[in-house]
């Protein structure tokens, strides 16, 4: 097939891009570059420097041909969006709605996206969350996610563009920017290896599902073979607190930072885990790598980014 995939220069989209290639298919990386780098860029991809919302995109939907759209390019800061919520809207919602409309007018006929598990559900009543509990974002970004899936909706019911939304947990693994998408695992695991000290906000008692990002990718291939739309949340089921979190890589990286925390941040979601059932049942998805690996992992990779200069 001939695949676009938006955001494959990033964390998750150059993950996704890596599978798609080994599974024999073409594709064709957009990014603007703003979080991600040339340096993830899988061989084998062709590669556009361009922003979703340019209008120049429409010429390789009209030269190319999709097949199917892996949309993972966005603005994917929280907290970001809550201070510019135009600009989040402008990007997320305005910038995909743009790329589905020129599914329509291509006749592209699969759409991938890449939602969020944590910020769509909001405050949860259960944990953890199914694909049918309330969705209650209390963020901007989290709106904006929200909204291009019921866009999807749309675009599938009315021109019959199949439509697949993969609600991810927390997804952390080598190649993650620890500055432009601030996850943090990233940001604990470069700051520790550098000697630079990580703060725990608040408490430290919050709750998060982290899935490493090979286990994520694994669910790109699985997309493919599913006509219809479908949301499918992508963790792992297990809530982990940040001051377990910053022990155990502060533990694994040598035991020399005294954990420090700052006050809380302001609308913070207090606990996030999502169940990932659906995904097993009607994919044969599930996570496979546990957390104490995936952190090892990471770490190694963080380990070799300090001393490769030629990475941003």
């Amino acid at each position: 097939m001939n695949i676009l995939v938006t955001g494959g220069a990033g964390f998750i989209g150059s993950h996704f891009s890596d599978q798609l290639i080994s599974a024999g298919h073409r594709v064709t990386i957009i990014d603007n570059l703003s979080s991600g780098s040339r340096v993830n860029l899988p061989p084998g991809a062709e590669f556009v420097c361009i922003d979703i919302r340019d209008e120049n995109v429409e010429k390789l939907f009209a030269s190319q041909k999709f097949d199917a759209i892996y949309h993972l390019a966005a603005q994917m800061d929280v907290r970001y969006s809550v201070r510019y919520p135009l600009e989040d809207l402008d990007i997320n919602i305005a910038g995909s709605v743009k790329l589905l409309d020129l599914c329509r007018r291509y006749e592209v006929k699969k759409f991938v996206f890449s939602s969020t598990g944590g910020a769509i559900y909001g405050e949860q009543d259960v944990f953890p969350a199914s694909e049918n509990h309330p969705t209650r974002p209390i963020s901007p970004y989290g709106v904006s996610k929200l909204a291009v899936e019921r866009y999807m909706y749309y675009f599938f019911n009315e021109y019959g563009i199949n439509g697949t939304v993969f609600r991810f947990a927390n997804v952390f693994g080598p190649r993650q920017n620890p500055h432009g998408e601030a996850g943090v695992i990233a940001i604990f695991c470069s700051k520790l290896l550098s000697g630079e000290q990580g703060f725990v906000f608040g408490d430290g008692l919050q709750t998060r599902d982290y899935v490493c990002v090979a286990d994520v990718s694994r669910a790109s291939l699985l997309a493919l073979d599913h006509n219809g739309f479908q949301t499918y949340n992508i963790g792992t089921g297990v809530e982990t607190d940040v001051v377990t979190l910053f022990d155990t890589l502060n533990r694994l990286t040598g035991d020399t930072m005294r954990r420090e925390h700052k006050p809380a941040l302001p609308g913070e979601q207090r606990r996030s885990c999502i169940d990932n059932g659906l995904a097993l049942k009607e994919l044969g998805w599930k996570p496979e790598i546990s957390l104490q690996e995936g952190l090892d992992i990471t770490i190694e990779f963080f380990k070799r980014r300090i001393k490769d200069s030629s990475y941003r």
